[in-house]
């Protein structure tokens, strides 16, 4: 029987067609469409004209003169300092719609009316207020900002201001004209186009008369959002009743060029002529204007503090033959606009942009072509979706759809960046996408149900082999072909089973898997919610990977108790930190009752086979190194183990922290105090070279010290080396490099003395709050470490002894044989120092320390 054409390939095709056809103007697709051309925007690029700069009303700007809005007082200064330097035009984007009247006007104004109209008889008495009348014309002519405002723009003679108009198609007529000064900006030149008219408007706001009649030039500043929000075009005409009002970019670019409204010229619906600038539109006369990228970290227009021009910071000279464009940019002062390249710009700025897109006619086009175009590439995919595709394989389909799809893209960005053309390809685009998708959807539900008969007849067979390899004791390849059986109740006792066999192989983490697996089907089963809680806080608590996956953890409590987990005999109680190494616990040996901190590294998890055994080799050599030392100010270690390719160190549980916070200025440790510190980290050390042990790594982060108690342990004898194994690899560079020797640096062979060095570094820093020294690049710290005297430590901390100082002079020297030579002679002669006892004799040349011949 032959299968209805509804369900044919062809005919999902048709569908998607048509209802592509239908929400191609819906705002989900236009938005799509204005993405794409962000996008087109971003990756052009284009020059600014360099003739603009903005000054922005800023936040320093209000912090320094005062809250806005100011007195126009301000305003009328800024544009004498402008016009006296000449600018070309000046452009505000700040509205003049309502007088500003300060508090006191009225009275000046009532008293200066009543002095002025006193009656003849009283003449002495007038020659008396005569003062009087004086001063309150003086007050009045003081407080009347507004004529300061437009004496100091009809001085300058070239300063436009904006005008606000009300979109929206009016019902009848005007109220009333309006004023001389605001009809002498009407585009007088109006030619006939395509026959679309600009965006209607229904009202006007203008600035009062007294400014705006001394405005050389008035423009509206609207915006009209595209449909998702964004501002996109600049509408260059706007429509009023019978008239068209230039926007106040094109009044800019005009008087720019010594033009005005009478060189502007309209051809509606196709574009707008200024003198010989052609500039395109779309139908409704909105310009698509391009908005230029920052470049380099700075902004794309020079744009200045409205403070700093009015103070003399930034001179005024700057602007001169310049368009000058003011408005706020602060916070919180006037509205912002999302755009192709911010999503929060100031008005000023997006003028800033339309004035050079008309200047540099850099805007973005859509020839009457393009229409076309896009039609036909919509035809094209939609032969394609209906006629080829249904006759095509799987894979030359994708080709196909793939190639296309990047085509059309490529074409867009093409247009976008080199020819300024826009043409909306995102629609023909997206029903190419959802056309092939819902095909290979179609297809695929076909087959799945195919598949689903295939799979059934193989469940019963994956489970037997699943059966099998449990038997066998691989439980993964198990785990794997049970998991391709269907859920049913027979599965869930043997899914039950394999869990209770990874449980008793502590793969705790593998437990929980089969567990959830479980879950999902049928949560009441047996005691499924406690052993998943279970099996969840042991793969959390007990971190125990690796390939064997076997641990020593406690078998699973009975009645919902879980056991803590187990390291060698160490029970393990909370998580502490991350180590050099590992991760740190909290353990407790429940024989003896010590508190030790556990010291732990997952080896098989970190590391490829051949590396591991290398590995583990370095790892128990530290605990071998630190294990040999027994002094009251070093980390004591207990014991160390191997847990399953998991390797641990149990040790000393210290109070307090590291060194770290009291080498910041402001939290240094009293001078005796810290020499106490240091004194006994030097006798440490030179019990731990006298054993043959060299640190390698001093430095405050490894200086244990709890303040409370005075008690200070050297921890962390990660990287060291037994200077007495055959196996130690001389010439390492191992360490912090600030804190390094200089024959540390050098690759020499390191003995205690190298520590010393280190151990001195770290005094410096604990002393004044810097490191001796320091460098903009590891190059430069390895220099001034190997060939320059540490900086003086007066300029940062004055109050260091003279003797700490001579102290470390010595300590720090370059030669090993100048510097102190064992822990203990630099122990003495610490304290020495800064009890003001002086400093013990240099050694001879070519002596050597005790540790150094153990070396």
């Amino acid at each position: 029987m032959k299968t209805g054409f509804w369900k044919r390939d062809w005919f999902l095709g048709l569908v998607v067609v048509v209802l592509m056809l239908f929400a191609g103007s819906s705002d989900l697709l236009q938005s799509l469409e204005r993405k794409a051309y962000d996008m087109g925007v971003q990756a052009s690029s284009r020059t600014p004209s360099d003739r603009i700069a903005v000054i922005a009303i800023d936040s320093t700007s209000i912090a320094n003169i005062g809250r806005w809005p100011w007195s126009r007082e301000v305003h009328a200064k800024m544009i004498d300092l402008l016009a006296g330097a000449k600018a070309k035009v000046i452009g505000y984007s700040v509205f003049f719609s309502e007088p500003q009247i300060d508090p006191g006007y009225r009275y000046i104004t009532k008293l200066l009316e009543m002095a002025q109209q006193a009656p003849p008889s009283a003449a002495p008495e007038n020659d008396a207020l005569a003062p009087l009348v004086a001063l309150l014309k003086q007050a009045e002519q003081d407080l009347n900002t507004d004529r300061k405002l437009a004496a100091s723009a009809a001085r300058a003679g070239n300063v436009l201001l904006p005008v606000l108009f009300t979109l929206g198609q009016p019902l009848g007529k005007p109220d009333r004209a309006l004023p001389d000064f605001v009809q002498r900006n009407v585009c007088a030149q109006v030619k006939a186009g395509s026959g679309a008219l600009p965006l209607p408007t229904m009202s006007v706001e203008f600035p009062i008369d007294e400014i705006g009649r001394a405005a050389a030039a008035l423009g509206h500043l609207n915006a009209n959002p595209d449909v998702d929000g964004a501002i996109r075009t600049e509408p260059l005409v706007l429509q009023y009743f019978d008239q068209f009002y230039p926007s106040l970019s094109m009044q800019i670019a005009a008087k720019s060029l010594n033009l005005g409204p009478e060189d502007i010229t309209v051809r509606l619906g196709e574009g707008v002529s200024l003198g010989k600038l052609q500039i395109g539109t779309d139908p409704a006369m909105q310009m698509h204007t391009y908005f230029y990228k920052d470049r380099d970290g700075r902004p794309a227009f020079q744009v200045d503090s409205f403070y700093d021009v009015l103070s003399g910071k930034i001179p005024a000279e700057k602007y001169r033959d310049k368009i000058v464009l003011i408005g706020p940019t602060a916070a919180g002062v006037g509205s912002t606009s999302v755009t192709p390249i911010a999503p929060a710009m100031a008005p000023v700025l997006t003028l800033a942009h339309s004035v050079s897109s008309i200047l540099r006619e850099d805007f973005f086009v859509s020839p009457p072509w393009t229409w076309a175009a896009e039609k036909l590439i919509f035809l094209a995919i939609a032969v394609y979706l209906i006629v080829l595709l249904p006759r095509l394989k799987a894979g030359p389909a994708a080709a196909i759809t793939g190639g296309t799809l990047i085509a059309l893209l490529a074409v867009h960005f093409a247009l976008m960046t080199t020819r300024g053309t826009w043409m909306q390809l995102m629609v023909p685009a997206t029903l190419l996408l959802v056309g092939h998708l819902a095909l290979v959807t179609k297809r695929f539900i076909v087959t799945e149900r195919a598949k689903l008969r295939s799979d059934e007849s193989s469940a019963e067979s994956n489970r037997m082999l699943g059966l099998a390899y449990q038997g066998q004791g691989n439980l993964d390849m198990a785990w794997d072909k049970f998991r391709q059986v269907p859920m049913s109740d027979a599965l869930l006792d043997n899914l039950y089973s394999l869990a209770l066999d990874f449980e008793r192989k502590r793969q705790f983490n593998k437990a929980e898997s089969v567990f959830r697996h479980m879950y999902g089907f049928n949560s009441k089963y047996r005691d499924l919610e406690q052993r998943l809680s279970r099996a969840k806080q042991l793969s959390e608590t007990v971190m125990l990977g690796g390939a064997g996956g076997s641990t020593n953890t406690s078998i699973l409590g009975q009645g919902g108790t879980v056991e803590k987990p187990m390291l060698g005999r160490y029970q393990v109680e909370k998580e502490l930190g991350k180590g050099a190494m590992g991760v740190v616990y909290l353990g407790r040996d429940p024989k003896i009752g010590r508190v030790v901190a556990i010291k732990t590294m997952a080896l098989a998890q970190e590391f490829e086979a051949d590396e591991l055994a290398e590995v583990k080799e370095r790892f128990f050599r530290e605990a071998e190194t630190a294990g040999r030392l027994s002094h009251p100010n070093i980390v004591t270690i207990y014991d160390a183990g191997e847990e399953h390719d998991l390797c641990y160190i149990a040790m000393e549980l210290l109070k307090g922290g590291d060194l770290v916070p009291f080498t910041k200025p402001a939290k240094l440790l009293p001078t005796d105090q810290v020499v106490s510190v240091v004194a006994r980290v030097a006798d440490a050390l030179g019990y731990a070279h006298r054993q043959g042990v060299v640190h390698r790594d001093i430095k405050p982060a490894n200086l244990m010290y709890h303040p409370e108690t005075d008690t200070l342990k050297v921890t962390d004898f990660g990287i060291a080396r037994l200077t007495d194994s055959s196996k130690t690899k001389t010439g390492m560079v191992l360490g912090t490099p600030s804190y390094m020797s200089p024959e540390q640096l050098a690759g020499k062979k390191i003995e205690g003395r190298s520590d010393l060095f280190s151990l001195a570094t770290s005094l410096y820093q604990l002393l004044c709050g810097r490191l001796p020294f320091e460098g903009e690049s590891m190059a430069q710290l390895m220099f001034k470490i190997s060939n320059e005297p540490p900086a003086d430590m007066l300029q940062y901390n004055p109050n260091v002894p003279p003797g700490l100082v001579a102290f470390l002079q010595r300590a720090l020297a370059k030669n090993p044989d100048e510097r102190f030579q064992t822990g203990e002679e630099f122990a003495r002669a610490l304290r020495a120092a800064a009890a003001g006892d002086g400093m013990p004799a240099m050694p001879r040349p070519g002596s050597s320390g005790p540790e150094s011949s153990s070396s």
